[in-house]
């Protein structure tokens, strides 16, 4: 059903973790890209995913991060690390660099494993919709909106399909608005002929190795409008200074102060998740955890909200 995809940076492979019973319990599919030279934090957020008994996606071929130039390690780790892990699947990233032939290749190291053909930028699809017909496969076939139209989907109806859309639109803090719109595709994604979906959670598909100076901190919580036919919207709780890129600390509680207002507000549409719970925990005693644990929650938070609505 939701296929939320993450980047295996640390905080990604954290939410992974920590999110690991409420994804197994909701029957959601985890896509993850690792990115990462290091696959010790991967190996952890695997092994939490088995224990609790949810299935995930392993990117074998990313296109970003450490393992662009040779994916070698990746389809190792797989052989040698995840061989008790039968709920783990092998994800193919299907972008402009790879054909037909290339894929098929991949397929065949990996005989035993569930496959996910993740189709961003790929030109053959015709090509191969036709060489994987005969393959007695339990394959899946994920599109990323921005470059699969309708046509291109069409070649791959015979199979199980998600359709991946970026609802985060990823920009400087001070510029988001107070609220804008995320998705509906949690409530569409039938109506698109589709057997899933999913999103990249609150980070985007814009992929960057770390964030430049923070002139403004930023809080990214979605909430379902149910006075909008159920579509989702992102609050973005910003600080109120945003000229200089000093005293982070002290921005994010000026963000978190504009979060526990609107949490507490009667009527509020902000779903108490355990992540708001720990938000309004930290406001209460003025702590600051770092940028990339404030990410963490608005991600797990996010998780929650469609476990909730989906439920």
């Amino acid at each position: 059903m939701y296929h939320p995809y993450f980047r295996g940076k640390q905080f990604d492979l954290l939410t992974i973790k920590e999110s690991a019973e409420i994804l197994a319990k909701s029957g959601f599919i985890s896509i993850i890209e690792p990115v990462r030279e290091s696959l010790s934090g991967l190996k952890r957020s695997i092994e939490a995913l088995s224990n609790a008994g949810a299935i995930a996606a392993l990117i074998v071929n990313p296109n970003y991060g450490d393992h662009t130039d040779s994916a070698e390690a990746i389809k190792k780790f797989v052989h040698e690390e995840l061989d008790t892990h039968t709920n783990i699947s092998v994800g193919i990233l299907l972008t402009s660099t790879i054909n037909t032939t290339e894929a098929l290749s991949i397929t065949s190291e990996f005989p035993n494993r569930p496959l996910y053909f993740i189709h961003s930028g790929f030109s053959e699809p015709k090509a191969l919709a036709e060489s994987t017909g005969s393959l007695n496969r339990d394959i899946k076939h994920v599109f990323l909106e921005s470059h699969c139209g309708k046509l291109y989907q069409k070649h791959f109806t015979d199979y199980q399909r998600v359709l991946l859309r970026d609802g985060f639109k990823r920009q400087a803090n001070r510029k988001y608005p107070d609220v804008e719109p995320f998705s509906d595709l949690h409530a569409t994604f039938n109506d698109e002929g589709m057997n899933g979906f999913g999103d990249f959670l609150i980070v985007g598909d814009e992929y960057s190795e770390s964030g430049g100076p923070a002139y403004a901190v930023a809080i990214h919580l979605t909430f379902i409008d149910p006075d909008m036919d159920d579509a989702m919207y992102t609050y973005h709780f910003k600080s109120d200074r945003q000229d200089t890129p000093t005293d982070p600390a002290g921005k994010f509680y000026e963000a978190l102060v504009k979060l526990v207002a609107a949490v507490k507000e009667p009527n509020s549409k902000i779903l108490r998740t355990s992540a708001v719970e720990e938000f309004l925990g930290l406001y209460d005693r003025k702590h600051f955890p770092g940028l990339g644990y404030i990410k963490k929650l608005s991600m797990k938070h996010h998780i929650e909200v469609l476990a909730n609505y989906l439920g």
